[in-house]
């Protein structure tokens, strides 16, 4: 059987609004966008890792940048900025690429493990083959109050209290990791497709860094695990 060329993408820009720099600031001792990337590099899955940017030059100053299965993408500047849509930018990277299947993530998922890359990818595979799912996507699995901005119950009735682990489970999107084919993308101009696998990923892994509060609590986890392993 033909084994299946497996390509991740990991966007990555200079600029970033919130935490100024963030991809490139130093986090837990080491550049922030190295902490994914060393862990895309161990995931024997991936044959190849593409990371469209417009920081080259300040990748370039770093070894890890040489490994071989990294390619760096000079994003063109039609699709730099902060407003452009993510969509434009994998859409550039799939007609540029040949490959089975696409694993993309980011640069601001730091706390994502190797294993859990490698179960997403295990189940996507068995499942896209077996079942018709055509992508997969991460999520937080949350079982607890939720209300309307008006204050409506959402899933729950105040009347008639039960303990939250009764509660009906609601996913929430975690953007972690996307995983999906070229005609799955095509299909619907989306990371998910129209019959996706929902994965959740364990709490200590799911923080997305987008705020300087994200950074300290990914960055404290991140530095207690370090401390553990010494």
């Amino acid at each position: 059987e033909k084994k299946l060329k497996i390509v991740a993408l990991l966007p990555m820009k200079l600029n970033s609004t919130r935490v100024k720099g963030k991809n490139f600031k130093q986090f837990a001792e080491r550049p922030l966008y190295s902490w994914i990337l060393k862990t895309l590099i161990n995931v024997n899955y991936i044959d190849e890792i593409i990371i469209n940017t417009d920081a080259k030059k300040v990748l370039k100053k770093d070894n890890l940048i040489s490994h071989e299965k990294i390619r760096v993408v000079d994003r063109p500047l039609e699709l730099c900025g902060d407003h452009v849509s993510m969509n434009k930018i994998i859409q550039y990277d799939l007609s540029n690429t040949l490959a089975d299947v696409f694993v993309m993530t980011h640069t601001t998922n730091p706390l994502l493990s190797e294993s859990t890359i490698n179960a997403c990818i295990d189940e996507f595979l068995i499942k896209s083959k077996y079942d018709n799912y055509d992508s997969l996507f991460t999520v937080n699995s949350l079982q607890t109050r939720f209300y309307s901005k008006k204050g409506k119950p959402l899933n729950h009735d105040p009347k008639k209290l039960i303990p939250t682990q009764e509660l009906e489970v609601i996913f929430e999107e975690n953007s972690n990791l996307y995983i999906f084919s070229k005609s799955s993308f095509i299909s619907t101009n989306s990371r998910i497709g129209k019959n996706p696998i929902m994965f959740p990923t364990p709490a200590t892994e799911s923080l997305d860094i987008d705020t300087q509060i994200d950074w300290e609590i990914a960055e404290s986890i991140a530095l207690y695990r370090k401390r553990k392993e010494c």
